[in-house]
């Protein structure tokens, strides 16, 4: 598992480089995650338009990174495939997360905040 980060002037954007995410990598990803997100502006766009597949232990890692957030923070997610999205939505995790179809729509919502 391998994440990219950038950071523009509103928000930190992180991209997953990985087909899945799952129990093999939660763990790596929780901690990739928490490294990649110290610091840096308040909003961070996790980047899954990759990733093809998502398991509990997925869905899980990406709740506890957005918790591991200082209060302040937001984690939206950005470009998630059809067979991701439908996972978030039967889980109703997109009641948690602002959901964006892709990364130019997360960061045109940054534009008009």
């Amino acid at each position: 598992m391998s994440l990219t980060s950038t950071v523009t002037d509103h928000a930190r954007i992180i991209t997953v480089n990985a087909d899945r995410i799952d129990a093999a990598m939660a763990i790596q990803f929780k901690e990739d995650m928490r490294t990649e997100t110290e610091g840096g502006p308040d909003r961070v766009i996790l980047d899954l338009s990759t990733v093809k597949f998502i398991d509990s232990s997925g869905l899980g890692a990406i709740v506890a990174s957005m918790k591991q957030l200082e209060a302040n923070r937001n984690l939206d997610l950005a470009g998630l495939t059809p067979v991701v999205d439908k996972v978030f939505r039967l889980t109703r995790m997109d009641t948690v997360f602002n959901l964006f179809p892709s990364l130019d729509d997360a960061l045109a919502a940054t534009a008009d905040h």
